[in-house]
């Protein structure tokens, strides 16, 4: 039986703890992909497509992990797997929402943890037999992305439990779940101690069904009211308050409440508009050189050159899983907190979308400098795109959030973030095609892609550039109504005086 809402209040820091723990080991542990590849070409999922096509290349050298043979064909399959798998991590928000407006978030919760246990629970079986199972990991990658995605999401709504520190809760979720990436590095490091892949999946499933316990016994059946919904004590939940007696903070602006403008409205407008192709564009950016990081981090080792692969051969493995790794740490980076409250202003709406333009110009201007780095032929010198590559991962999400959260109504946030989530998602599933294209036409070489990656994310400055125009708009309004109104007092002083 769920326990009550006032046991979970009482329980709301372990819950808290727990979450952000929980985030950073079970939601998006698939964007550590470099490193789970290593493992799963090491284990030889899909080594078998190497030497069936053996008749077609009989020269070709083939890379070997743990006595396994690497081929193009296998990458393909792989990363398809990764593209898949990161496709309904980010798709999944918008049906979540709706089913945890439905359900609440105990059930989400539980069906993504048990999706989680699952998939590590395939991954091991898979293991035991990889040439008939190998098709497995379809299976696996789906429910890690989707388990990952619920664990997530369902978290987000615990920091209404907190008060005036809300925010600061939140953003420890958002940063766990961003930083979850180092997970699969961390796996690959105890991998490399010579622990068994398969011990090591069996052991995270009953991880993963510790997480499933600690849900049934401490989530609620009803979801977390938000902090205007309820009255929280230091003694626990009295219960539901009456709207009429809640007495709203004074910068909360009937603006944003929101209740006659239809959803249609926001949807079609041109901020939310240029925001889709921002974050699609930055979707596709951040999951391209995801998937196919170590494909270029062997081509700046090799330089294409089959004759210095030869050569090359005993340090290309054990370099591409370094730099792999050392990615994967980087991901830490997300979980510093960022949040910085709005200074107070007359004002707060202009505030926060003259916050939000700076957000994305800077973000925008992380992503063309990560561009240029990943265009300079040097391994080391790409230690500094692993950086830049993770703050704009950590900083894009805060900054879509915090531009719909000053523009359009409170009651629209969900449905916007699922819908530009969902587009993003399915816009990036062109890492894909181009992926193949490089590992095919492009001999491995990634430069004439990221050429033209580089090209496609100057367009997100356009939304900061229309979003400056939207600012003025205001300020003019705002400087028209303040006319009228000092025109206004002065006329009501004269018809007094005289």
């Amino acid at each position: 039986m769920a326990p009550s809402l006032a046991l979970a209040y009482r329980r709301r820091w372990w819950m808290a703890v727990t979450a952000i723990f929980e985030n950073l080991f079970f939601s998006a542990v698939l964007l550590g992909w470099g490193s789970l590849l290593i493992m799963l070409k090491s284990e030889g999922f899909y080594s078998h497509l190497c030497t069936e096509n053996l008749t077609g290349a009989p020269n070709e050298t083939f890379i070997y992990y743990n006595g396994w043979p690497s081929c193009i064909e296998q990458e393909e399959v792989l990363n398809l797997g990764f593209t898949i798998g990161s496709f309904l991590l980010s798709a999944a928000t918008m049906p979540l929402g709706l089913l945890m407006d439905r359900f609440g978030p105990r059930p989400v919760r539980l069906v993504g943890s048990s999706c989680f246990a699952a998939s590590c629970a395939v991954m091991a079986a898979a293991a035991y037999n990889p040439r008939v199972f190998s098709i497995l990991i379809f299976l696996a990658v789906c429910l890690n992305g989707f388990g990952g995605i619920c664990l997530t999401f369902t978290s987000l709504t615990l920091p209404n439990m907190f008060g005036n520190i809300r925010s600061t809760i939140l953003s420890l979720m958002i940063g766990s779940y961003a930083s979850s990436a180092v997970t699969f590095p961390g796996v690959k490091l105890i991998y490399d101690l010579g622990a068994s892949f398969r011990v090591i999946m069996w052991v995270w499933t009953g991880l993963a069904c510790m997480v499933i316990l600690n849900c049934l016994l401490n989530w609620p059946g009803e979801s977390f009211p938000a902090p205007e919904d309820i009255r929280y004590t230091s003694g626990g939940v009295r219960g539901p308050v009456d709207r009429g007696q809640v007495r709203h903070p004074p910068d909360r602006h009937d603006g944003h409440r929101g209740a006659s403008v239809p959803l249609c409205r926001s949807v079609c407008s041109p901020i939310f508009l240029w925001s889709v192709v921002t974050m699609a564009i930055t979707q596709l950016r951040v999951i391209f050189f995801m998937g196919a990081m170590n494909k270029m981090l062997e081509f700046l080792v090799i330089h294409g050159d089959p004759h210095r692969k030869n050569s090359h051969l005993c340090l290309l493995s054990p370099t591409v899983g370094f730099y792999s790794s050392v990615f994967g740490t980087m991901q830490l980076l997300c979980l510093e907190d960022l949040h910085k409250s709005d200074p107070p202003t007359r004002d707060k709406k202009i505030q926060k979308l003259t916050n939000a333009i700076t957000a994305f110009i800077f973000t925008n201007l992380l992503l063309v400098v990560f561009g240029v780095i990943s265009l300079i032929d040097n391994l080391p010198v790409q230690l500094g795109a692993f950086v830049l590559h993770t703050m704009v991962r950590g900083f894009i999400h805060s900054c879509c959030g915090g531009l719909y959260h000053a523009v359009y109504p409170s009651n629209h946030f969900g449905s916007l973030t699922g819908m530009q989530s969902m587009i993003s998602a399915a816009f990036a599933l062109l890492q894909q095609p181009l992926f193949m294209l490089m590992v095919g036409h492009l001999n491995g070489d990634p430069h004439w892609i990221n050429v033209g990656l580089l090209v496609l994310s100057l367009a997100g400055f356009l939304l900061p550039c229309y979003l400056f125009q939207h600012r003025r708009s205001l300020l003019k309004v705002q400087a028209a109504r303040t006319l009228i109104l000092s025109f206004n007092q002065a006329t009501v002083e004269n018809n007094i005086l005289f």
